[in-house]
């Protein structure tokens, strides 16, 4: 909740910007590490949910590693300061470029998506007289029942290895000399909040790893990957349960006492530190349809354009709901699916009046573009964090 202090400043600040609540991430990390160390867990931060050096510098603080998509997260990562024994580079489409740039930069490890991509890895290593650390990423064929565009792990998604591929994987690991083989790696998709679904990707790397080990291979590291969801429809209830969803792997998971547990948790750490803040330009009332127009648009804010994602909104200038109306939240962009919400119970709105879309920290900032030539959305910070 903004207090009246917040909301005075940003009356004075040119609009739209994201605005950081540093304490609440500082916060939510703690909490995160204090679980995990519970149980000895190795947690690194997925990148791509927000880039911001500001939050950043808060992460790598508490001492997580960073888990990279691409050779500019990788870079960032140790431009940022993040121990490269920590940082992992994943990604169904490694370059070259990227993976030669990773090599030079001595990362803890690849997770590994293709047979191919094995084979690529080991002759740039050799070119390079180095030997590459590499994890296979599995794709376990596991529902995470969330949004199919953001399902990763079943048959028909590109990501990972397949089963029916992984004794070829196993014969080119032993015919490649570059590569060390240090564990097995999956990641079945976003913003999962039912925790049964990691009980069944528990069995699946259980089995997996055991696959490897009867060929004999040593699985010094398990990777359950991440994708710990948050509730949008509540974002007061900010700080996700971490001690359920650890301990959900204590229990399931089968460690062997040389293993180390690895997560890639993104949204649940960053996810409610931001809220995009937006001015009304414009408001349409019509016969079928009331429009309340934005200065920020899905330029801004790609995530219900590209996902229909919800996104909770506020009317920060009058927190009152009385004489409520209904509105189509749109942004500016020349779009119809520059859309934030439809039929938004909102008090009566004027233009000028500021809006508030909550838990934006995840997939926010890091998806804006400059379509129709738009400006860089800037980040303000909370005076406290």
């Amino acid at each position: 909740m903004f207090s009246d202090k917040d909301i005075a400043r940003f009356a004075n600040l040119e609009t739209p910007f994201y605005y950081y609540d540093l304490t609440l991430l500082q916060k939510t990390l703690s909490d995160c590490a204090a679980a995990a160390k519970v149980y000895n867990f190795h947690v690194h931060y997925a990148m791509k949910a927000n880039f911001n050096p500001a939050v950043l510098q808060k992460i790598k603080a508490v001492g997580f590693g960073a888990d990279c998509v691409s050779g500019g997260e990788v870079n960032k990562a140790i431009e940022i300061g993040f121990d490269k024994k920590q940082v992992v580079f994943a990604g169904v489409g490694k370059s070259d470029r990227e993976i030669n740039a990773a090599l030079d930069h001595d990362i803890f490890c690849f997770n590994v998506e293709s047979v191919q991509e094995l084979e690529v890895i080991n002759e740039l290593a050799e070119k390079k007289g180095k030997l590459a650390r590499v994890a296979i990423r599995i794709n376990p064929n596991v529902d995470a029942h969330t949004h199919h565009n953001i399902t990763t792990g079943l048959d028909e998604n590109k990501f990972g290895v397949n089963s029916w591929d992984l004794t070829a994987c196993a014969e080119t690991l032993k015919k490649s000399p570059n590569l060390e083989f240090i564990g097995v790696h999956f990641h079945i998709g976003s913003q999962i909040t039912n925790l049964d679904v990691y009980k069944n990707l528990c069995v699946r790397v259980n089995e997996f790893a055991g696959w490897f080990e009867e060929r004999g291979f040593i699985v010094k590291v398990l990777n359950v990957g991440g994708g710990l969801g948050i509730d949008y429809h509540n974002p007061e209830q900010q700080v996700p349960d971490f001690a359920a969803y650890f301990k959900v792997f204590q229990e399931f998971l089968e460690v062997r006492s040389n293993q180390e547990v690895h997560f890639e948790l993104g949204r649940a750490l960053v996810g409610q530190c931001s809220s995009l803040i937006s001015k009304v330009l414009y408001v349409k009332n019509g016969k079928k349809k009331n429009f309340i127009i934005l200065d920020a648009g899905m330029t801004e804010l790609m995530r219900p354009a590209l996902y229909q994602a919800y996104h909770k909104i506020e009317n920060i200038s009058k927190l009152a709901l009385a004489d409520s109306v209904k509105y189509d939240v749109v942004g500016p962009i020349c779009e119809s699916t520059d859309c934030f919400g439809k039929e938004v119970e909102l008090p009566e709105t004027l233009r000028g009046d500021l809006i508030a879309l909550r838990s934006t920290g995840a997939y926010g900032e890091v998806m804006a573009s400059h379509y129709n030539l738009r400006e860089n959305i800037v980040s303000v910070y909370d005076t406290e964090g």
